[in-house]
């Protein structure tokens, strides 16, 4: 075994994956409950089924992304940018279709129409 078949970059971008995609759930719920948008207060019941599908789903394309890096570039810096870009854009797509539910009727009053929370930054559209 080479000095380069280590499985612990491997281990690391399913970690990685598997901890972003934990915490976008996370972060999903706590908009949804803030703007009380979605079937109940912060669509827990709708998310919860959601949970174990977005953390494998990200660990998988921790696992995507290291590879298909790998193969690119012969170093560690292409696959380990591979995997937080994609990774984290996975999230931030999650967190802006399930997280905000645009024109969903919330009764908390703090949230506009497009049920953004106000903390969320204006930089990044969600």
């Amino acid at each position: 075994m080479k000095e380069n078949d280590s499985c612990l970059p491997w281990a690391a971008s399913a970690l990685f994956g598997a901890l972003v995609g934990g915490a976008t759930w996370s972060l999903t719920v706590w908009a949804r409950a803030y703007c009380d948008a979605g079937y109940d207060a912060g669509g827990r019941f709708e998310l919860n089924f959601l949970l174990p599908v977005i953390v494998v789903a990200g660990a998988a394309a921790g696992l995507t992304s290291w590879s298909l890096g790998r193969r690119l570039s012969g170093g560690l810096w292409l696959p380990a940018l591979s995997v937080a870009a994609v990774t984290i854009g996975l999230a931030w797509w999650f967190f802006a279709t399930r997280g905000t539910l645009a024109d969903y009727p919330g009764d908390s009053g703090r949230c506009p129409a497009s049920n953004i929370p106000p903390g969320w930054p204006n930089w990044l559209p969600a």
